[in-house]
């Protein structure tokens, strides 16, 4: 109910409902970006770009579902077709990933750490594209499997299985860079 005040509200030019939403989803949004990106500069563009197309869009913006869901798939909409269009960034070493964290305003201490950001990050370039996308929606953005399967125009069954496979792929590999 909160989402649907703050549209009403952005509908009528209201920017501290912006800057709300922004509070409260930015985040996971942020995760969900880094996830499927592996790169935090990267990640925060597209947030970033995400909430100037939807501040943009605010007066004539019609709210038909979830608004975290609506923003969690333009994320992942955005960060596709950044990995389609090869723009990938070089990642920035160790240490500049732990100066950045601190900065960050504690998303989750940003990933907990960087090594472990690092670590997951890895593992989760291994995965087929369709399974890291499954697996980043449903956890960092918190999508029903329903919601991803009307996303990517497929069967629920097919989601649900990219998804625990990409679980147990994500074990394996993060088990065996435990055991190192």
């Amino acid at each position: 109910m909160e989402d649907r005040v703050f549209v009403w509200r952005l509908n009528r030019g209201d920017a501290t409902a912006l800057a709300r939403v922004y509070e409260k989803y930015r985040g996971g949004l942020l995760r969900l970006a880094a996830s499927m990106l592996s790169d935090r500069a990267a990640a925060e563009d597209i947030v970033q770009d995400v909430f100037v197309r939807f501040a943009g869009a605010a007066r004539t913006f019609r709210l038909t579902g979830s608004l975290k869901g609506y923003l969690a798939t333009c994320v992942a909409n955005a960060a596709r077709n950044d990995l389609k269009a090869g723009r990938r960034r070089v990642t920035a070493g160790l240490d500049e990933q732990t100066a950045g964290a601190s900065d960050a305003a504690d998303p989750e201490r940003w990933m907990t750490s960087s090594e472990q950001f690092a670590l997951v990050s890895g593992a989760m370039r291994e995965l087929p594209a369709e399974q890291r996308e499954v697996v980043t929606l449903h956890l960092y953005g918190e999508m029903p499997f329903r919601e991803i399967a009307e996303w990517q125009k497929t069967s629920i069954k097919t989601i649900q299985s990219r998804y625990r496979y990409g679980l147990d792929k994500l074990r394996s590999l993060l088990n065996s860079e435990m055991e190192i």
